[in-house]
């Protein structure tokens, strides 16, 4: 369950960047808030069974990998060979904490 809640975190996170992104510089910032609130919170009850460490970087990693693809294919920002191979980085980089002892 605790990774469950890491995973919907980082999905809130992705919504809160994106939500940053059409806020207009925080002229309509409560959808943001409203996201980020949630995004903690959701991270905060997680890390109550899991190392932080491996969920705080689970975390990251959905948020900055889902955030990149939003970015590409729904605000057309594009794709390059090295933002794909950047994003490979993350999500390799992820696993392999979990992998080494961190998500157990």
């Amino acid at each position: 369950m605790a990774w469950f809640m890491v995973v919907a975190a980082g999905l809130f996170e992705v919504a809160m960047a994106y939500s940053l992104k059409l806020s207009d510089g925080f002229s309509q910032p409560l959808p943001s808030i409203g996201f980020a609130v949630v995004s903690f919170g959701l991270l905060a009850f997680a890390l109550k069974s899991l190392d932080v460490g491996a969920a705080y970087a689970a975390w990251t990693g959905i948020g900055a990998v889902g955030t990149a693809t939003l970015g590409g294919i729904v605000l057309g920002e594009g794709a390059s060979l090295i933002k794909i191979i950047s994003i490979v980085l993350i999500i390799t980089g992820v696993v392999g904490l979990n992998l080494a002892g961190g998500g157990h």
